[in-house]
C-alpha cells in the first residue's frame, strides 16, 4: 500500500468526519515515513487528549505499521477558530 499526505487527508476526512486536516511529510527526503498531522473535528468534542489520539491511531492502524514516526495535534472546530484568531 503506498501511504500518500492525500490517501492520509481523505482517510481521516472520511472517517473522523474532519472539517480541516493538514497532513505533511516529514521524512528527511520525503519518502513517506514520517508525518505530522492537524485534524479538526466535531467528533473530538468534549474527549481527552489520550482518546482523540486513539481515535486517529485506529483510524490510520494500517498505515501506522508503515509509518516510523507520527504526530499528531488534535483539535474541535471551536478550539481550531480560538488557535487561528492568535
Amino acid at each position: 500500500m503506498a501511504i500518500t499526505t492525500e490517501h492520509i487527508r481523505e482517510k481521516l476526512t472520511q472517517e473522523l468526519a474532519a472539517v480541516h486536516v493538514d497532513v505533511e511529510d516529514t521524512s528527511p527526503n520525503r519518502c513517506a515515513a514520517s508525518y505530522k498531522v492537524l485534524i479538526v473535528s466535531p467528533q473530538f468534542e468534549g474527549k481527552p487528549l489520550l482518546q482523540r489520539h486513539r481515535m486517529v491511531n485506529t483510524c490510520l492502524a494500517e498505515e501506522l505499521k508503515e509509518i516510523h514516526a507520527f504526530e499528531q495535534k488534535t483539535l474541535t472546530p471551536e478550539q481550531w477558530e480560538k488557535q487561528k484568531s492568535q
